[in-house]
């Protein structure tokens, strides 16, 4: 009953701490009550999502800002969860700011002072001091068979060829 008491009012906190205002004061105040390690002077914009089953796996260091509907994510699970599975901890580094709909993945790790663009899908280590962000938009491939609710994931992926820049 502890378990099913304690699960309800993390997920309560974290509900709470992603529309709350005082992203200096309130929200990180939430996010350290429900065990993530948080430095001071951070910024927490509103619908952040910081990992709901493990969010002790999550440090972030002190001057850091992280930018609204940002997902940091310390834990994937395949198939039946196991008790032993442990979370990967995520780790952003003092001074780093992460612009606004970025998705980190666990096991990350964030060097003191980077920036991350908005967008970024964050899934190896980034070095301190580094301007980081995606790929350049450019096209990937031609679509013959369009993704809609009629086509399967089959038929659309048979029908893509490779994009030629030159024509």
């Amino acid at each position: 009953m502890k378990t099913l008491l304690w699960n309800c009012g993390q997920r309560f906190l974290h509900k709470l701490a992603m529309i709350a205002p005082g992203g200096f004061s309130l929200r990180p105040k939430l996010h350290r009550w429900r065990g993530a390690k948080i430095g001071n002077k951070v910024w927490i914009s509103q619908y952040v999502y910081l990992d709901e089953i493990h969010p002790e796996s999550v440090f972030i260091g002190d001057n850091s800002s992280i930018g609204i509907r940002t997902s940091i994510i310390a834990h994937l699970y395949f198939g039946a969860r196991k008790e032993t599975n442990p979370a990967d901890p995520v780790r952003i580094e003092d001074d780093v700011f992460i612009g606004p709909h970025c998705v980190i993945l666990p096991g990350v790790k964030i060097g003191k002072g980077a920036v991350i663009q908005a967008g970024t899908v964050v899934s190896r280590n980034i070095p301190a001091h580094a301007l980081w962000g995606p790929q350049q938009n450019r096209p990937i491939a031609r679509v013959s068979v369009p993704l809609t609710a009629q086509t399967s994931y089959e038929d659309f992926s048979a029908g893509l060829t490779p994009w030629s820049m030159k024509k």
